[in-house]
C-alpha cells in the first residue's frame, strides 16, 4: 500500500481521503479543529444552520461521484409549491417573476474571459438587464461587484444559478450530515482520520511525510504551511445573517436582489428537520465590499426581510450575524480562468486542493475536482494507482 497524507478534514479533504483509499493508498488524514468538515460544518443545536449557504448542484461533477458512493442520500429538492415562492426585487419592489431580460440573457451559453460581465452583458442586452444578471450571480459567487468580474465566470454562474427546474438539492440535516456519511465511508476504507491535529511543518510528520502530501485546507492556510508566495488568489467577502422565526404561511422561500448583489433563502421550505417545528430557519448572504463595515448589507437585507416576511421583527427566535472573509472560493478578474488559479501541484510531492485552486466547477465543485487531481497526480506519480 503507498502511503498518502491528507491536510484538512473539509469536502476536499474527505474527497481526496476516499478517493485515495479507493486506489490503494494507506491514506492518513490530519484535521486541525475538533469537527470535520471545514465550511461544510453544520451547527450543533435546534437551529442547523451551515457556514454560509450550500447547496449541490445536480449537474455538477461530483454528483455522480458521491451517489455511485450512496453518500447522496437522504436529499431535498425544491418542492413544487415553494417554487411559486421565488421572489426577485427588481427596480426597488418585489416582483413573483424574473425580468424578460434575465431570461434572455441565460441563454447565451459562452462569454469572453478577457472583459468585464458587465460591458459584454449590457453590449448584448443593455445596462438594466446586464446589472440584474450579474447580482443574480451573487448567489454563486459570494462577490460585491460580480460585474467586475471575467465576463466567462460570471456568466458561467448566472446560468447554473437560474436554471430551471432548478439544480440546487440539499443534504436533510444539513452539509454535516454530508460531511458524517464521507467520513464513516473514509473510516471503513481504511483511512486514519486524526482530529485536533494541527500541521504546521510537513517535515514534523510522522514517519518524515510517509509519500506525497495532499493539502485540502483554505488558500491562506496552505500559503502559511508551505510559504509559497503565489498561494493567493481573490475571493469574496460576505456579510451572513441566520435567522429562526415562528412560521408564517406565504413567506418567500428565496429573495433574489437583482438591484444589488444579495440573496435570502428560507432553508426549512426544503429541509424540515433544521429547526424546531412551527420555525422558520433563514439564511441570507450580501456580499461586503472589502473594508467596509457589515451596516449597509445588514440593512439592505432587512429591507428584504420587510418585503417577503412581513412582521419578521417580531417572530424572531434566534439570530446570528457573521462575515466571511476570504472563504467564499476563488472568482476570476478579467483576462483570467481557473487555469491561472494557483496550480494543484506544487512539487516535492505537495499538491494543494480546495477551490481557490486550478480546477473548473462552480462552488464545491472546484475542491471536488481539485481534489480528485490531487490524488491522480500523487498516486501516478509514486505508485502508478488509478484514481476514479
Amino acid at each position: 500500500m503507498y502511503p498518502l497524507t491528507v491536510i484538512g478534514g473539509g469536502f476536499a479533504g474527505l474527497t481526496a481521503a476516499l478517493a485515495g483509499a479507493e486506489a490503494g493508498a494507506e491514506v492518513t488524514l490530519y484535521e486541525a479543529h475538533r469537527a470535520l468538515g471545514g465550511r461544510a460544518r453544520t451547527a450543533d443545536g435546534e437551529h442547523r444552520t451551515n457556514d454560509g449557504p450550500h447547496a449541490l448542484y445536480a449537474k455538477g461533477p461530483h454528483w455522480r461521484w458521491l451517489k455511485e458512493r450512496g453518500l447522496l442520500r437522504p436529499l431535498a429538492g425544491i418542492p413544487p409549491a415553494e417554487g411559486l415562492r421565488f421572489r426577485y426585487h427588481h427596480g426597488g419592489r418585489l416582483r413573483a417573476t424574473p425580468p424578460a431580460g434575465l431570461l434572455r440573457a441565460r441563454r447565451a451559453k459562452e462569454a469572453p474571459s478577457d472583459v468585464p460581465y458587465l460591458e459584454w452583458a449590457a453590449g448584448r442586452w443593455g445596462e438594466e438587464t446586464a446589472v440584474a444578471a450579474a447580482n443574480f450571480a451573487a448567489v454563486a459567487t459570494f462577490h460585491h461587484a460580480p460585474g467586475e468580474l471575467s465576463a466567462a465566470f460570471t456568466h458561467a454562474r448566472m446560468r447554473r444559478a437560474s436554471r430551471l427546474p432548478p439544480e440546487a438539492r440539499y443534504p436533510r440535516g444539513g452539509w454535516g450530515a454530508l460531511v458524517k456519511r464521507m467520513a464513516d465511508q473514509a473510516r471503513a476504507k481504511g483511512v486514519t482520520i486524526e482530529t485536533d491535529a494541527r500541521v504546521s511543518d510537513l517535515d514534523a510528520l510522522p514517519g518524515a511525510r510517509r509519500g506525497p502530501v495532499v493539502v485540502a485546507t483554505s488558500l491562506a492556510a496552505a500559503h502559511a504551511l508551505l510559504g509559497h508566495p503565489s498561494l493567493t488568489w481573490p475571493s469574496g467577502r460576505t456579510v451572513l445573517l441566520d435567522l429562526a422565526l415562528t412560521a408564517r404561511r406565504g413567506d418567500a422561500f428565496v429573495i433574489s436582489d437583482l438591484d444589488a448583489p444579495g440573496w435570502i433563502e428560507r432553508f426549512t421550505a426544503v429541509d424540515r428537520t433544521l429547526a424546531p417545528e412551527g420555525q422558520s430557519l433563514l439564511q441570507a448572504q450580501f456580499p461586503l465590499p472589502p473594508g467596509a463595515p457589515r451596516t449597509q448589507p445588514l440593512a439592505r437585507a432587512e429591507h428584504l426581510l420587510d418585503l417577503g416576511f412581513p412582521g419578521w421583527r417580531e417572530r424572531v427566535v434566534h439570530r446570528r450575524e457573521a462575515v466571511a472573509e476570504g472563504r467564499t472560493g476563488a472568482v476570476d478578474p478579467p483576462g483570467t480562468t481557473w487555469r491561472d488559479r494557483p496550480a494543484v501541484d506544487r512539487g516535492d510531492g505537495v499538491y494543494v486542493a480546495g477551490d481557490q485552486v486550478a480546477a473548473p466547477g462552480v462552488l464545491s465543485e472546484v475542491s471536488f475536482n481539485s481534489a480528485l487531481e490531487a490524488v491522480r497526480l500523487a498516486l501516478r506519480q509514486g505508485s502508478g494507482a488509478r484514481v476514479v
